[in-house]
């Protein structure tokens, strides 16, 4: 399986990298896994709805340019599904079974993602009700990919 996490913007904080690679390590026995940044917009702090829509759309084009068109693409999203970590890797192990080998997971910037980016999107997920920052949720999601994969073999993991 090739798993892709498509993220908006670089990774500064040396202490959520180093937990990006060290689950990134770990999942390389199940997956090959790669990590995309793409560029985030400059936006002024206060920004207006058309303002936050032509950062998302910029935004949203070059994450586009990332998924080829046989890629199975989960778009995290506040309004997503909220799965279970089984249920994560019960719907892995179905897109393992039935020939979906490319998956992509993509992290929208700060103001979220584009229209085009969610209906390119075969599926919504989100992590809670919570806010979190979006730098944060790429360690999560790695980790709980990798939880999903022992899971799936019926390996031990930390409950």
């Amino acid at each position: 399986m090739n798993i892709t996490l498509i993220n908006v913007g670089k990774l500064k904080e040396k202490y959520l990298k180093q937990g990006i690679e060290e689950y990134t390590k770990r999942l390389n026995a199940y997956a090959n896994i790669q990590i995309i940044e793409v560029a985030d917009e400059k936006a002024p702090e206060n920004m207006s709805e058309l303002e936050m829509l032509q950062v998302k759309e910029k935004e949203g084009e070059r994450i586009l340019s990332k998924l080829s068109t046989d890629t199975y693409v989960i778009a995290l999203a506040i309004k997503g599904k909220k799965w279970s970590s089984e249920r994560l890797a019960k719907e892995l192990d179905n897109l393992a079974t039935y020939g979906k080998s490319k998956i992509a997971f993509v992290i929208g910037g700060s103001v979220g993602l584009s229209d085009a980016v969610l209906q390119r999107a075969d599926e919504h997920l989100s992590f809670s009700d919570m806010t979190f920052p979006h730098q944060l949720i790429r360690l999560i999601l790695v980790e709980q990919i990798y939880r999903a994969f022992r899971i799936n073999r019926n390996e031990p993991y930390h409950k």
